[in-house]
């Protein structure tokens, strides 16, 4: 009976897993300088502040979600700056071309260099969407690179899944 009971269990285990089916992407996206940036010394210690921006991006590098490519997207992130380190939070809303939107956390770790991020590396996963995208699920890593005029490139990847 046990036996029978658990090749059943497998048996569900393994079609469900195939049913919700992780689809993996990757992209790039190629920011502007942020606008407005809020920077708030702490006061406790030299280069200890708080910071909050908005910037826009586009993708050079489309990531593609069922069928249709990312055209741009919307970062707000905040930062606690320590020094030379920081920690970030943020949110993306981005656009797709069906003009569907999808919405993602982040959170990740930064370097910084007087006062500014330099690169920064972290994980994000899906909070939202909307139209044929409304219920996706799914998690990522990124990396990002400061220039010297204040633009910034994210690689992203990471994977995917919509509700059948």
């Amino acid at each position: 009976m046990y036996c029978k009971t658990l090749l059943t269990f497998l048996v569900t285990l393994a079609l469900s897993t195939a049913a919700w089916a992780q689809t993996k992407i990757s992209g790039t996206m190629q920011c502007d300088k942020p606008d407005p940036v809020y920077t708030l010394p702490v006061g406790d210690r030299p280069g200890h502040a708080f910071s909050i921006s908005k910037a826009k991006c586009t993708w050079p590098k489309a990531t593609e979600i069922a069928g249709t490519q990312a055209t741009a997207s919307e970062i707000t992130s905040f930062a606690e700056i320590r020094g030379n380190r920081g920690s970030l939070r943020g949110s993306n809303v981005m656009t797709m071309a069906s003009g569907d939107k999808v919405f993602t956390s982040a959170q990740g770790s930064a370097t910084v260099k007087e006062g500014t991020i330099q690169s920064a590396e972290g994980t994000w996963s899906y909070t939202g969407g909307t139209g044929k995208l409304k219920g996706i699920k799914g998690k990522g890593t990124y990396k990002a690179k400061s220039a010297p005029d204040g633009t910034r490139t994210i690689e992203v990847e990471g994977e995917y899944q919509l509700p059948k």
